[in-house]
């Protein structure tokens, strides 16, 4: 029987798009066989929201509107914020990279160890890294990400991490499993890295956990110079939609519980 936490992975895939809007056209169909007017009118109305989500104009204004702003950190103010060190957060793990023969970081955990990295070459700062295995790798995942990113940092920055979270399955886990790893060190005070639209979670976590946090963000959702292309739908403006709604989300449950 599956976990509450298995069943994260499952409940967030029906409820996000495309599935939820694939769903809601499909009953659309069905409906029209009876009802032709309403159900096609469903239906018309899923497509039509799968078009816009799929826009990267659509995830600009749903970042902008749905979750906290944070604004990019300079080194100069991280510099002088007083953080003891720079926690990146995990993105999931390629488990099978044939042309490695081993496992990698995901685009994304590799987006977010790169700029901790830049941040610790211009500060000095050491860096920790949180990240084990997810809900949803249960039997594909083999080796935890902060394995994975342990190795990615040594071999292609030459940096070693001062402290590696290896067992959190999500960001609360990533917060309160760092927490005595970085007590031992007496470290209170950190600079966050993780996506721009992921900050105003992770940032609340950490500080639940008992962290003192500076906003580190990356990887923000930008508005287009071309006005057409990003009212056409792509698979990368899905993918943008999808998680600020997941963490638009995720903030409600948190608000509520």
């Amino acid at each position: 029987m599956m976990t509450p936490g298995e069943l994260k992975p499952i409940l967030t895939t029906l409820l996000l798009p495309p599935v939820s809007l694939l769903l809601l056209t499909g009953l659309g169909l069905l409906l029209a066989a009876r009802r032709k007017a309403g159900g096609l009118l469903l239906a018309f109305v899923a497509a039509t929201l799968l078009w816009l989500l799929s826009c990267h104009a659509m995830a600009v204004w749903l970042a902008q509107n749905l979750l906290p702003q944070h604004t990019a950190l300079s080194v100069a103010a991280l510099k002088s914020s007083g953080a003891q060190a720079i926690v990146v957060l995990g993105s999931g793990v390629h488990p099978v990279a044939p042309e490695y023969g081993e496992p990698q970081a995901s685009g994304a955990a590799t987006l977010r160890l790169r700029y901790g990295v830049w941040l610790a070459r211009q500060t000095g700062l050491p860096v920790a890294f949180a990240g084990g295995l997810g809900w949803g790798a249960a039997g594909e995942q083999v080796v935890s990400e902060g394995e994975v990113a342990r190795r990615a940092a040594q071999q292609d920055y030459g940096l070693t991490l001062r402290w590696v979270d290896n067992q959190s399955r999500d960001t609360s886990e990533n917060a309160r499993f760092l927490r005595p790893l970085l007590a031992k060190d007496k470290v209170q005070r950190i600079a966050l890295v993780t996506h721009a639209w992921h900050m105003p979670r992770a940032a609340a976590a950490f500080e639940r956990a008992g962290f003192t946090v500076v906003p580190a963000p990356m990887g923000f959702i930008l508005p287009s110079r071309n006005s057409v292309l990003q009212w056409l739908p792509t698979g990368d403006g899905l993918e943008a939609s999808r998680a600020v709604l997941k963490e638009w989300l995720g903030l409600l449950v948190h608000r509520f519980t």
